[in-house]
C-alpha cells in the first residue's frame, strides 16, 4: 500500500533552517509530481513548492520564493524541503503529496513551529 515517512520537522528559531523529507513506497515515485503543502492553525492548506516527475522543473509560492528548496531523489524514493530563513508565519503543518495521471496521495504531515 501506499506509504509516507515524513521527517524533519521540530522547533526552530526565527532565521534558522529545516530540511524536511518525504520517503514514500507503493506507488511508481518516478512517475507522480511531488508538491510540499502546508497548513496553519485555521487556515486553509495552501502549496508552498513543486517538482516536476523528473526533477527538472520545480515552482514555489511567493512567500517562500528564495528560502525554500525543493529536491527530489528518484533512486531512494524521497523529496525534501530544504527551508531556510525561516519566519514566525511559516508555522504550519507540512505534507507531501504525490501527483499522478490518475491518483495523488498525501502523507500524514509533520509540524514546524518558527519561534523564539
Amino acid at each position: 500500500q501506499v506509504q509516507f515517512v515524513e521527517s524533519g520537522g521540530g522547533l526552530v528559531q526565527p532565521g534558522g533552517s529545516l530540511r524536511l523529507s518525504c520517503a514514500a513506497s507503493g506507488f511508481t515515485f518516478s512517475s507522480y509530481a511531488m508538491r510540499w503543502y502546508r497548513q496553519a492553525p485555521g487556515k486553509e492548506r495552501e502549496l508552498v513548492a513543486s517538482i516536476t516527475a523528473g526533477g527538472g522543473s520545480t515552482n514555489y509560492a511567493g512567500p517562500v520564493k528564495g528560502r525554500f528548496t525543493i529536491s527530489r531523489d528518484n533512486a531512494k524514493n524521497t523529496v525534501d524541503l530544504q527551508m531556510n530563513s525561516l519566519k514566525p508565519e511559516d508555522t504550519a503543518a507540512y505534507y507531501c503529496h504525490a501527483v499522478g495521471l490518475w491518483y495523488n496521495y498525501w502523507g500524514q504531515g509533520t509540524q514546524v513551529t518558527v519561534s523564539s
